[in-house]
């Protein structure tokens, strides 16, 4: 109910999962963060306009006109299947409609993860499982370049986080877990639900 309550409310089209597999054993299935989930999140962890938030495997778009249209904040969308960036590149066109202000601070990337160029300003990664760990590990190597290059503190948000991701974080990093939202536990299948905030403290 809610998804279509918020797809209607935002003016976009997010729903279904992707059909069949990814040609590349590295990158997962595509299936949006639920509202629900992400009405959870935020009820604990704070993002605002001043905030630039990447989304990896961004698909068509959910999580940015989400915190978008709440909270003002910059979003930068990664995804690259060719159906998906066109999704949310149309979802962009009619969110606009809305949001006029949305056209400068809502970018869709067609590319692979490990080639997005991080800006200086992305300060918020989002991960809801989109690839291998050997491509997550990668992208984490051009933030903490990225960090070196341009010194601000950032975080990692990850959705139904793997276990392979969180031990290379913990063991092979600088970050630190700040916070582990938790979601209601609706079945043995979901009882990894929960959100975990990985923070690099740079000053």
């Amino acid at each position: 109910m809610k998804e279509q309550y918020f797809d209607k409310l935002l003016n976009i089209s997010t729903g279904g999962d992707q059909q069949g597999f990814n040609k590349s054993y590295h990158y997962h299935r595509y299936e949006p963060t639920p509202f629900s989930a992400l009405e959870e999140l935020f009820k604990h962890y704070e993002i605002n306009r001043n905030d630039c938030l990447v989304d990896f495997g961004s698909g068509k778009g959910r999580l940015a006109f989400y915190t978008h249209y709440f909270f003002d904040a910059t979003v930068t969308g990664i995804e690259m299947n060719d159906l998906f960036y066109h999704d949310a590149v149309e979802n962009l066109t009619r969110y606009i409609k809305k949001r006029k202000n949305a056209k400068s601070q809502i970018h869709f990337h067609h590319c692979l993860a490990e080639e997005y160029d991080i800006d200086s300003a992305d300060n918020r990664f989002y991960f809801f499982n989109p690839f291998s760990i050997q491509v997550f590990m990668k992208v984490v190597k051009n933030i903490l370049i990225s960090v070196e290059k341009s010194e601000r503190n950032v975080d990692l948000i990850l959705y139904f986080p793997s276990e392979d991701y969180i031990y290379f974080l913990e063991n092979s990093t600088p970050f630190e877990l700040m916070r582990e939202v938790k979601l209601p536990v609706l079945s043995k299948d979901y009882a990894n639900e929960r959100f975990l905030i990985y923070r690099l403290l740079y000053a």
